[in-house]
């Protein structure tokens, strides 16, 4: 028993596994990445006040701003054709991440990854979506 349109529906299935298909991907996961650095960097920015005035941030708390240097350290790389990473590359960047034998830690990478976990998920979906009406 054959399948009606099989023919077509084959040739779709073989358009969404070409280039368009990794560059879309690619972009998408970059952008998802970088939506967590902004997400990061607008986490530590909140409340803070740099110099003289500096406060510390509460323990689990994101880390209060102060010369700059961690925010300076955040960078968006693509590791690969379909992936990429937030990173910080500043010295106490982990050490506030996680917290120290002397420091609890004040979470600002993990929860700014958790707080825009749905909207990178939303907007893959939706340029997949945009992919698969194209592809006929």
């Amino acid at each position: 028993m054959a399948l009606k349109g099989l023919d077509k529906h084959l040739r779709r299935l073989k358009r969404l596994q070409g280039p368009e298909v990794e560059r879309m991907a690619g972009a998408v996961v970059y952008e998802g990445a970088d939506t967590i650095r902004a997400e990061a960097f607008r986490m530590v920015s909140a409340g803070s006040v740099s110099g003289a005035g500096h406060v510390a941030s509460k323990p689990g708390e994101a880390p209060n701003r102060d010369t700059g240097d961690l925010q300076a350290g955040f960078e968006t790389a693509k590791t690969g054709r379909v992936s990429a990473e937030f990173r910080s590359k500043s010295a106490h960047g982990k050490p506030l991440e996680f917290g120290t034998s002397k420091m609890a830690p004040r979470p600002h990478i993990r929860p700014a990854r958790d707080k825009k976990a749905d909207e990178i998920r939303d907007r893959f979906a939706e340029q997949f979506n945009t992919l698969v009406k194209r592809s006929g």
